[in-house]
């Protein structure tokens, strides 16, 4: 080899490369250079911040190698295979053997995942509903059939039962879920209510963002409707998903010109918007720490008794909050 043996201590692997290795992709340099790790793990995990340059973390799989640098990559710890039980306080709006209905808070995770392995909305469903969840749908997220965002409130369901989560994601599936969001977005929306449609896939500047594309995306229609007009700088809407995406409402109106209030991802400088807001109420919207965006409601056809049911979330004290302080 042209590199250093690499050492092993814990996880981390130490690789110094040769004169040989240089401009070689530096994902495809260290898979092969540790030969146990595929080089599509090796991505994931630069792009996770585990990989560094003489101390430089390297995030860009495509980088070219540069010979007699030091490359140190250090895995995270390996996780528990299944989720385990947490007891954890929950807003439950309805229970029955077959589903379970909950008001979602701002702030919590719904699955696991790098980075949030623990304290999750799985684990809190674990504890609450003992072993017959554990598998229930996959093992990392027994129950999940549909997700929100870690800092959107409101209603969700999850399922209890292998029949149930096989009802529920095919109603997901086939659109007949009825769902409906608040938002609070930038600006003033014209016309009051209409559509805003287009293929939503990775935005290729940012891996970590959705972007509406022309190529390579999942359609996406959102339906919305004007509730409320703070001025011409705020306005408060209902939105209603006829697809599902991956940040859905957020990357809509984001795209159109009317990003949400405190949406950390979407929400990329001062909008001009902002000028047009008495002072108190432009630090109030600037100053919200999610965004904001709440699943007021969750309609579908119960798995067992074939009937309709339907289920609200208000909104949590801090949408209500900043409502009171913009108006």
């Amino acid at each position: 080899m042209h590199v250093h043996a690499p050492s092993f201590d814990a996880s981390t692997f130490t690789l110094v490369a040769g004169q040989d290795d240089a401009r070689e992709r530096t994902d495809r340099f260290v898979a092969r250079a540790i030969g146990t790790i595929s080089r599509s793990r090796v991505k994931s995990l630069m792009e996770e911040g585990s990989l560094t340059r003489d101390g430089v973390v390297v995030r860009d799989a495509s980088e070219p190698v540069r010979a007699g640098a030091s490359y140190i990559l250090s895995p995270p710890p390996p996780v528990p295979a299944v989720p385990e039980g947490q007891c954890m306080a929950l807003d439950i709006l309805y229970e029955d053997g077959d589903l379970i209905v909950i008001d979602k808070p701002a702030g919590l995770v719904v699955h696991p995942a790098p980075g949030n392995e623990t304290g999750t909305l799985v684990n809190a469903l674990i504890a609450h509903c003992g072993d017959s969840l554990v598998g229930i749908g996959g093992e990392r997220r027994p129950g999940i059939v549909h997700r929100l965002d870690k800092d959107t409130s409101g209603v969700m369901v999850a399922a209890k039962t292998e029949k149930a989560h096989l009802a529920l994601s095919e109603a997901f599936a086939a659109r007949t879920i009825q769902r409906s969001y608040t938002a609070l977005c930038w600006g003033a929306l014209l016309p009051s209510r209409g559509d805003f449609e287009g293929a939503i896939g990775r935005d290729k500047a940012d891996r970590k963002r959705m972007a509406v594309v022309r190529a390579g995306g999942k359609p996406a229609l959102t339906h919305y409707r004007t509730v409320k007009s703070i001025g011409a700088g705020l306005t408060l809407v209902e939105c209603r998903l006829a697809t599902g995406r991956t940040h859905q409402i957020r990357v809509h109106f984001a795209h159109a010109g009317h990003p949400l209030v405190g949406d950390p991802v979407y929400l990329r400088r001062v909008p001009a918007a902002a000028r047009q807001l008495p002072e108190l109420a432009r630090k109030a919207a600037l100053d919200f720490p999610r965004q904001a965006l709440h699943a007021a409601e969750l309609g579908f056809i119960h798995p067992s008794s074939g009937e309709p049911v339907h289920f609200r979330s208000d909104l949590p004290p801090d949408f209500q909050a900043l409502l009171a302080d913009i108006a």
